[in-house]
């Protein structure tokens, strides 16, 4: 067991993919490692792989500084802790200025200056769609929402920005992008991901992570991110967040495993474990895929961290140990390098015991804190800048927050608008109502401020609800009702004299098992006061927000027009405004597959057999659906060849024309399917996209290219194939036919 760990030692060239960092230099960071290892003792070695939130740390007597020194001593020159993480206020978490932030990274910049071999603290952070924890950060649309821009170029912004805000408050490592799949909609942590497609996961991840990173994640705009959560945490079976997961390895390898590659070739160095557990073993304790594939088949060169508390729950919750010491070993073993303890040391006593009595190899401690101190010198932290990024010129500016604007407007999913009742007139007179009406907090959701998002009192006074944006924007009289429960004749009674109803439903903000449901039906007093609404024989337009899709199947029947804006973000209230009456044309694009039952969850990628006989793929709105105020055709669909070869790339084009009355974008989608294949294939999986604008009677012939990966699927032998046969390529309403030629 000890020498199979010293074969991972070296040489450490940790090489993920940034371009300006040269093999020498690779080799320099190795020589520092090894050289810093050989000078640590183990107790400083096993403080590098614990992980304490900041509460360990604090004081409430000082709210510009709010750390306790003699508990950060503790922490730092006893414990020799290599990494603290979340905001001030746990467990409530809240954001604090920048100001607040630079002094607690400073703090412990001085303490860690005075230890022994200075070593740095590596500070984590959720940023998850902004710097969530800095006041005043531009806060952008939810995960969900920016895989419906279909816009990859505004992802690789959002990331840029984030980095660059988070540098500004001196924090460097950001738990996100989550790249699980978003393909159980009752899971509250849907709006988190990136959909439930594979490959759009996979580019707007990798997107986000080169936004955010760069070249050179240790650039002083720059920084870390950390890939959530590996593996198959995003598809429990009964759709609660933390509960089990089953998962064959061919659906493991064919769906769930693709996005973490692809992220771990854009470069990300950190990697954070399942909290909950696949086919029975917890993702903590998964040798199978914390080291035999994702280190020996996805060649992830970083370190891993545990998520909250999770080590532990090996024992209190999971019993897969039959005490906590027997949980650290069990983690360790298995692939942790780093334990989110959160509160104590004891993660760090225990294994201290382990390794000083056997059962745990000092070879497996040294690989584990070798990976830490690789990414640590990767990252710049043994050399800090000073002074820090001036904030003026690079927090809150007025071109991010514009960017963040055009995000949100084009994560908004026009999903029905019959006999053209969007947009509105100006001049209209509007009845708004509906509980998410004039909140800021349902259009961002979870980790916004707060761990919750729900705390109203602190989003920014400037922001605007979906209320008051209508407000601003109408020339018309804009009535707001806040009372919720209507029946029919009271319904009638406050709205004869409005031209039309602006209904707001949906969500309030949760993550993690806050967020658990039984069921995806809304909750009664919605239903009850859409249907006094939709009985007033006024055009109703429905809004919904929130995390996941919620049942409106009867409702959206009903009404003039249906918006899903899920969590648009800060700009969220304007953007819907835009939409409303005019001033954006929208052109999202539905990531998911939005069901027309809370029961009946069918894929975008489903099988043959789902859409056969009696079943069917009937979503109330099918995966890349959106609408538009103006109209599209794609047409002449050609292949540059109908006979390929093993290994050639596959080339093909469509014309693509804006036939209606106003410029637009639109989003065109090309998919792939096998015909006959030895293990059954997806009707159709997404390949490529491209996202155009177009004025009215525009035309634009686009390319597309296809790589021979793109024809792969996991086989019979659970290893990836590429079979001769023939193949379809579809786009819009057309379809062409290819053979891959036999070698």
């Amino acid at each position: 067991m000890q020498s199979k760990f010293l074969l991972f030692i070296g040489p450490l060239f940790f090489l993920l993919g940034c371009a300006v960092n040269t093999v020498q230099s690779n080799n320099e960071i190795d020589l520092k490692v090894r050289q810093l290892l050989s000078e640590m003792t183990l107790e400083e070695k096993i403080g590098q792989m614990t992980q304490i939130d900041f509460s360990v740390v604090a004081t409430e007597l000082n709210s510009d500084n709010p750390v306790d020194q003699s508990k950060l001593e503790d922490a730092v020159l006893k414990h020799h802790v290599g990494s603290i993480l979340n905001a001030p206020q746990t467990p409530h978490n809240q954001a604090q200025p920048v100001a607040v932030w630079r002094n607690i990274l400073q703090s412990i910049q001085a303490v860690t200056a005075r230890s022994r071999l200075k070593i740095p603290v590596i500070y984590g952070i959720d940023a998850i769609h902004g710097a969530t924890y800095i006041k005043n950060s531009v806060l952008f649309p939810q995960a969900i929402n920016m895989a419906a821009t279909f816009n990859t170029d505004l992802s690789f912004k959002e990331g840029e920005i984030t980095a660059r805000e988070l540098r500004v408050a001196g924090l460097q490592w950001n738990f996100s992008p989550v790249m699980d799949l978003g393909r159980q909609p009752l899971w509250p942590r849907l709006w988190e991901t990136y959909g439930e497609d594979v490959y759009l996961a996979s580019v707007m991840g990798t997107s986000y992570i080169k936004g955010h990173q760069g070249d050179d994640f240790s650039a002083p705009t720059k920084a870390l991110t950390c890939l959530k959560h590996y593996v198959g945490y995003s598809f429990p079976i009964n759709g609660k967040d933390r509960s089990p997961a089953w998962i064959g390895e061919r659906m493991l390898r064919e769906y769930f495993l693709p996005p973490f590659e692809s992220a771990i070739k854009a470069g990300s160095p950190t990697i954070m474990v399942n909290s909950a557990e696949v086919d029975g073993i917890p993702g903590h304790a998964n040798y199978q895929y914390l080291t035999t594939i994702l280190r020996d088949e996805l060649g992830f060169k970083g370190f891993t961290v545990s998520d909250w508390e999770d080590i532990k729950r090996l024992y209190t919750r999971d019993k897969l140990a039959a005490n906590e010491k027997e949980a650290v070993k069990i983690a360790v073993m298995a692939g942790v390098d780093m334990s989110m303890v959160p509160f104590d040391y004891s993660f760090y006593h225990l294994l201290l015991e382990l390794v000083n009595s056997g059962e745990v190899p000092s070879a497996r401690i040294d690989e584990a804190v070798a990976r830490i101190l690789t990414v640590k010198y990767r990252a710049g932290l043994f050399d800090p800048p000073s002074p820090l990024l001036p904030e003026g010129e690079n927090f809150s500016t007025a071109q991010a927050t514009d960017i963040n604007r055009q995000a949100a407007r084009e994560s908004i999913v026009l999903a029905k608008n019959d006999n053209h009742s969007l947009p509105l007139k100006k001049n209209a007179n509007v009845l708004v109502v509906g509980p998410n009406a004039n909140l800021l907090n349902v259009l961002n959701g979870g980790w916004t401020l707060t761990w919750q998002g729900d705390n109203e009192s602190l989003y920014p006074k400037d922001k605007l609800t979906l209320f008051k944006a209508i407000q601003k924007k109408a020339t018309g009289k804009v009535t707001y009702l806040e009372n919720s429960v209507f029946d029919k004749q009271s319904a009638l009674d406050v709205t004869k004299n409005v031209d039309v109803i602006v209904l707001s439903l949906g969500e309030k903000p949760y993550t993690e098992t806050v967020g658990n449901i039984g069921s995806l039906n809304l909750e009664t007093s919605q239903v009850k006061l859409a249907n006094a609404m939709l009985a007033t024989g006024k055009p109703v337009i429905l809004i919904m927000t929130g995390g996941r899709p919620r049942i409106i199947t009867e409702q959206a029947e009903l009404a003039s027009a249906v918006i899903l804006g899920f969590l648009p973000g800060m700009e969220g209230g304007e953007a819907i405004a835009d939409i409303l009456y005019g001033d954006y044309n929208p052109n999202g694009k539905l990531p998911i597959s939005y069901p027309r039952e809370t029961n009946d969850i069918v894929l975008y990628d489903h099988k043959p057999i789902e859409s056969y006989e009696s079943n069917v793929y009937h979503p109330l709105y099918a995966f890349g659906h959106g609408l538009s105020y103006t109209s599209f055709e794609t047409s002449n669909l050609k292949l540059a060849s109908d006979n390929i070869n093993r290994g050639d790339t596959i080339e093909l084009s469509v014309v693509v024309k804006n036939t209606g009355l106003l410029t637009g974008k639109e989003t065109v989608l090309v998919y792939l399917n096998d015909v006959a294949a030895s293990v059954t294939r997806p009707s159709r999986q997404l390949k490529a996209f491209k996202k155009v604008e177009l004025t009215p009677g525009q035309t634009q012939t686009l390319h597309f290219s296809l790589k021979p990966e793109d024809l792969s699927f996991i086989g019979v032998d659970l290893k990836r194939v590429i079979e001769p046969g023939k193949f379809k390529i579809m786009v819009g309403h057309e379809t062409a036919t290819f053979t891959l030629n036999k070698p």
